[in-house]
């Protein structure tokens, strides 16, 4: 029972705003048209794209493919649409600086990541049954989104905004887990890879914005309408597959929305008031030295043992304890109206 909560992570984004831009038959007018292989390498060469450091063909079984190189990515797509994959390369970059931005100081990355996207659902299929042997029928039920497994973000084209919502989200899944020596528990790393669902560009470079994240926040409402709210000692001790098998859609919006909110609090609140303790908490995972007992930390180390309902309710909290406060009473009322106060300008479709 223990290992059917385990969780892995997915991120599911179900009705955020995009739009697919096609451009199957768009010829350069030179040697080679653009949605070949050839024609996209001449075209994103011919950009002079500032993240953009490599691109060259990739040879595989599910379709016309290219490998993209940045500074900290390997991004192999059959993704052959010019106006979507120029932006790539920009949107990776500006994530990796906005996952180092949840730090106080940088770290170094020494090894490319990996990314995997698909221009078709189907590719994404075929590769996952080969990719994530066992755990592939799981992830063939996301509807639309990615997942993040083996030190891999696996995406499939579901419309600009959203593809880009869902690499977001998953890539800080990715950062932390190269990078930290401890997992973070599940309401943190929910919450945090939240906060890169949403954003804005501009001139090439792409700008996170947490407070525009409005499927979030409409969830929130949602929850704060229907008084469905998880109480925070039951929200930094839950795992979101205890959560996902009650098939309860109000305790998984409910879960979501607010470790996003909880996030959002800690970092904003008060004028940041809390981003010190934040910080810390975030170091102690990062550094791999929070007050745990030995079989908890051994957990929090190894990411091959599943972050399991038991030590989810038992780091959770003595986290929170421990960093942030231990007078949950007082520090939920504020939590609660922090909630309120950033889904007062929100209305729902039900509401109008």
């Amino acid at each position: 029972m223990v290992r059917k909560f385990a969780l892995i992570w997915i991120a599911v984004i179900f009705c955020l705003a995009g739009c697919f831009e096609s451009a199957s038959s768009i010829s350069t007018g030179g040697a080679h048209r653009i949605d070949t292989p050839d024609g996209m390498i001449e075209h994103l060469q011919s950009e002079n794209l500032p993240a953009l450091k490599s691109v060259e063909v990739w040879e595989n079984e599910y379709g016309p493919g290219l490998k993209l190189a940045t500074a900290h990515y390997e991004i192999f797509t059959t993704l052959l649409e010019p106006l979507m994959l120029r932006q790539v390369p920009g949107f990776v970059e500006s994530a990796y600086r906005a996952y180092q931005g949840q730090l106080p100081e940088p770290i170094e990355t020494a090894t490319r990541f990996t990314i995997y996207l698909f221009a078709e659902r189907q590719q994404w299929e075929d590769f996952t049954e080969s990719f994530a042997g066992r755990q592939a029928a799981l992830f063939c039920k996301i509807k639309a989104g990615a997942y993040y497994l083996n030190g891999a973000c696996v995406v499939y084209n579901i419309g600009r905004e959203r593809t880009f919502s869902v690499l977001g989200h998953e890539g800080w899944h990715q950062f932390n887990s190269r990078h930290f020596k401890f997992r973070l528990p599940s309401w943190l790393d929910e919450g945090i890879a939240m906060l890169f669902e949403a954003h804005r560009s501009e001139k090439g470079l792409f700008y996170f914005e947490p407070g525009r994240n409005m499927y979030r926040l409409g969830a929130l409402r949602k929850t704060l309408i229907k008084n469905k709210m998880m109480p925070l000692r039951g929200l930094i001790a839950v795992n979101p597959g205890e959560v996902l098998a009650t098939n309860e859609a109000d305790a998984v919006t409910a879960f979501y929305g607010q470790s996003y909110a909880l996030v959002r609090f800690l970092r904003e609140e008060g004028y940041g008031k809390r981003l010190r303790n934040y910080h810390q908490l975030l170091l102690g995972g990062l550094g791999g030295d929070w007050p745990l007992s030995a079989v908890n930390k051994r957990i929090a180390a190894d990411r091959n043992i599943p972050r399991t309902v038991r030590w989810n309710r038992a780091v959770g909290p003595l986290l929170f304890k421990h960093y942030i406060d231990d007078d949950f009473d007082q520090i939920e009322k504020e939590y609660i109206a922090f909630c309120r106060k950033i889904v007062y300008h929100v209305r729902l479709k039900t509401e109008d």
